[in-house]
C-alpha cells in the first residue's frame, strides 16, 4: 500500500463548532511504563467530547496531527498516538522511517496500553476534559479502534475505517469478527465498496454478528471506494469523504445536528 507522503484529511463539515483552542506535541506513559509520542488538539467547545485517533501503519504521521486539529475544530477534543514508542522511541521521523519492522513488533496488548493512557489524556484538563470519548483508527488502526470495544476501556464508542473484520491467517485470534460479540459500546464502521482485502460479504457477517449481539452499530460500505479512500484518495472520493465526515461528527456529538 503506497502512501502519499504530502496526503492531508478532508476538511469537516463544521456546523457551530467554536473552533480550535489549542494544540501541542506531548508524550505520554502507558501503564507498562511505555513512553510514546502523541499529538494533542483541544476544542473551545464546553462539554465536548473527546476522539482518540489510532493511525494506520505509519503512527504518528502529520496526516493524523491534521486531523486530530480538523477534529477540534468541528467540535471534539482530539488526540493521535504513535504506536512505536516501545521500539524507535519518540523523537522525530522523516518520510524514510522504517514504519513496517516496528509495526510487525507491535501487540494488541501494547496498543490497548497506549488506548488506556491516550484515553486518560483526553479526560484531563490538559486533553480537554472529556467525558465521553471514542476511538477513531485507520486499517491496522481501524481494527485496533473496533476491538477497544471488547475490553472495560469505558469508551462511549468506536470508528473503524477499512479495519479488516475477518481472519488474517487461521489462526488469527485478534479479528473483530471473532470478538464483535463481547463488545460493550457502539461501532461504526466504514468501508469502501470496492476494497480488495475486505470483501463485502465480511463486511455484511461483521455487522450481522454485532446485530446478533444486540451490539448498536452502523456500518456503512462506499461503492466504488477503495481501501484507504479517506487517507489517501480523498480527493477522488469527496463525497464518501464528507459523508464519512457527517456519519462519524453525528456518532460522536449525538444530536449536535453535524
Amino acid at each position: 500500500m503506497c502512501y502519499e507522503p504530502t496526503a492531508r484529511p478532508p476538511l469537516p463539515p463544521i456546523a457551530g463548532g467554536s473552533g480550535l483552542a489549542g494544540s501541542e506535541e506531548v508524550v505520554l506513559e502507558a501503564a507498562d511504563g511505555n513512553r510514546f509520542s502523541a499529538f494533542s488538539a483541544r476544542t473551545g467547545d464546553a462539554g465536548a467530547p473527546g476522539v482518540v485517533i489510532l493511525p494506520d501503519v505509519r503512527g504518528l504521521h502529520p496526516f493524523y496531527r491534521d486531523l486530530a486539529v480538523r477534529f477540534a475544530e468541528a467540535g471534539a477534543h482530539a488526540t493521535a498516538l504513535d504506536y512505536f514508542g516501545r521500539t524507535a522511541g519518540t523523537g522525530q521521523r522523516d518520510n524514510d522511517f522504517d514504519f513496517r519492522s516496528h509495526v510487525a513488533k507491535t501487540t494488541p496488548e501494547g496498543v490497548a496500553y497506549d488506548v488506556d493512557a491516550t484515553v486518560a489524556h483526553v479526560r484531563s484538563q490538559a486533553g480537554g476534559g472529556a467525558e465521553a470519548i471514542y476511538t477513531v483508527g485507520f486499517c491496522f488502526g481501524g481494527r485496533h479502534s473496533f476491538n477497544q470495544a471488547a475490553r472495560d476501556a469505558g469508551l462511549a464508542g468506536v470508528i473503524g475505517f477499512y479495519g479488516v473484520p475477518q481472519r488474517r491467517e487461521p489462526d488469527d485470534q485478534y479479528a473483530p469478527i471473532l470478538l464483535a460479540a463481547g463488545y460493550r459500546c457502539p461501532v461504526l464502521g466504514l468501508f469502501g465498496g470496492a476494497d480488495k482485502a475486505i470483501p463485502t460479504d465480511e463486511v455484511e457477517r461483521f455487522r450481522q454478528t454485532l446485530d446478533a449481539a444486540g451490539i448498536g452499530n452502523e456500518i456503512v460500505s462506499y461503492d466504488g471506494a477503495p481501501h484507504s479512500f479517506f487517507d489517501r484518495t480523498a480527493a477522488e472520493h469527496g463525497q464518501a469523504s464528507q459523508d464519512a465526515w457527517r456519519r462519524m461528527l453525528a456518532f460522536v456529538r449525538p444530536g449536535s445536528g453535524s
